[in-house]
This record gives C-alpha cells, sequence and structure tokens, in this order.
C-alpha cells in the first residue's frame, strides 16, 4: 500500500472512512478481496507471502500498510511486512499494546509505516523511529515517508477528500475519482528519496501507471454505525480486471 487518506470521527455515526491505493509490480501474484478461510480477514492477498496491505476483520478491526521508500536501508533477507496487517487482525490485543510491542522489534523488518484500528482507537506505528502515533480525529493521510508528511500526492488527496466531506457524504463513485488521479507533482515539489528523477516523477500521482509497476488496487473502506462496507477496485497493466464490494454487519449489531 502506498497511498492511504482516512476521515477519522469516533463520535460519529461514521466513524471511520478510508480510501487507499496499493502499488506493486503487476507480475506479483495476489488475489482479490475476499474472506480468508484462515481467520476471519476480509482482505486481498500477496500470493507470494502470504500477507496483505489492507484489510478489516470480522471483529471490527482495521490494519493497512505502507512501505517507507528508502532505497539505502532495504534488506532482501527481511520478513515480509505484509504480515503484520494480518497478524493484527488476528489477535484481540489492543491497538497500542500489538503496535507498542511492535515497535521493540520493527528493526526486524524493512521500513514501513502501519496503521490499525481496534474498534476503539486508531493508531500508527513508524518503523524507523519506533514510535506509535494516536491518530487525533479529522483527515489523516500517509505514503511512503512519515505520517501526514506534506508530499503532493498526499496533500492532494487529502484536500481532495476534505471538499467531499464539506459538500455531503461522498459516494464509491466520488472516492475512487481522487485515488484514479494521474497527474504527477512537478518537478520542484517532488521529494528526494533517492530514486531517479523520472521514477520520482512517475510515483508522485496517485495512480501510478509505468510498464510494469503501477497501482494494483483502489479501496474505500468504511466503518458506520450497523454496517463496514470494503469496496476494492483491481488492476492490471491494461487498466480495471475486477470489481469487488463487501458489506459485513458491525460487530456492534
Amino acid at each position: 500500500m502506498c497511498l492511504i487518506a482516512w476521515n477519522w470521527q469516533p463520535d460519529s455515526p461514521h466513524p471511520l472512512l478510508l480510501i487507499a491505493n496499493r502499488d506493486e509490480f503487476y507480475a506479483r501474484p495476489t488475489a482479490p478481496l475476499h474472506w480468508w478461510q484462515d481467520g476471519g480477514i476480509l482482505a486481498g492477498r500477496d500470493l507470494q507471502a502470504g500477507g496483505t496491505w489492507l484489510g478489516i476483520s470480522r471483529s471490527g478491526r482495521l490494519a493497512a500498510l505502507t512501505n517507507h521508500r528508502d532505497p539505502a536501508n532495504m534488506r532482501t533477507d527481511a520478513p515480509s511486512r505484509g504480515e503484520l496487517v494480518s497478524a493484527f487482525l488476528q489477535t484481540e490485543t489492543s491497538a497500542f499494546d500489538y503496535l507498542d510491542a511492535l515497535a521493540g522489534r520493527a528493526g526486524h523488518y524493512n521500513p514501513f509505516n502501519l496503521l490499525v484500528f481496534d474498534g476503539t482507537r486508531l493508531l500508527g506505528l513508524e518503523s524507523r523511529h519506533a514510535r506509535v502515533i494516536t491518530m487525533q480525529p479529522g483527515i489523516g493521510a500517509v505514503s511512503n515517508a512519515d505520517f501526514l508528511t506534506p508530499w503532493p500526492k498526499l496533500a492532494n488527496l487529502s484536500g481532495g477528500l476534505q471538499t467531499l466531506l464539506a459538500q455531503a457524504h461522498p459516494s464509491d463513485a466520488d472516492l475512487l475519482a481522487l485515488l484514479h488521479n494521474p497527474t504527477p507533482a512537478l518537478d520542484a515539489d517532488l521529494p528526494a528519496t533517492g530514486i531517479p528523477l523520472e521514477l520520482e516523477r512517475a510515483l508522485s500521482a496517485a495512480f501510478v501507471a509505468l510498464p510494469d509497476y503501477g497501482t494494483r488496487a483502489c479501496s474505500v473502506v468504511r466503518f458506520e454505525a450497523d454496517q463496514v462496507s470494503f469496496l476494492e477496485q483491481g488492476f492490471d497493466a491494461k487498466g480495471v480486471i475486477h470489481t469487488e464490494k463487501i458489506t459485513t454487519q458491525s460487530p456492534a449489531c
């Protein structure tokens, strides 16, 4: 997962709305959104390592992951970060306790950001700093840097989400349109992450489309008073290959 934005309103009938794009190599085998047989998880699945980038559980939990872009500190022998998402969804540990314990061993993995929701609190972990962050009510976002780092794609997605929420309860189509934005940032606004300028430019768009790498999934997750819905639109190099929307009853009902 490379781009996530959310609206966190803990005291409202719509406590959490999350939208996200997963960018990955097209050749990496992936299963679309489905209920896993092992663990009560609703998510797409990375068939190479077995984990996921974004998922919810029958018990009303959510976890989402982004990689921290740092080519100089990538290890080929590190375990898959996707297992951190599925592990949280399968436990009953509170969001804080899970991240607090994970912070002590975060260095075993390549750098990442992990966002978790346990039905009560929305928290994040920045692995590079072993830092647990309590998300405040309102709009937040994360990409391939620390939480809330104002990269152009992050600012554009957050701003677009804020505009939609100010007008009305946004439709899935409206939210997907934000995620489908292919416009790259101006070169003057690009971050410097240690990759070539041409690649930095291509990755600055919300929706990435390179010959062998790009946005593989656009997702919309809504936690509401009586239900949770999860929409996933899957892509390959030629375009949309599937659309799945699954709604489940809220655990509070």
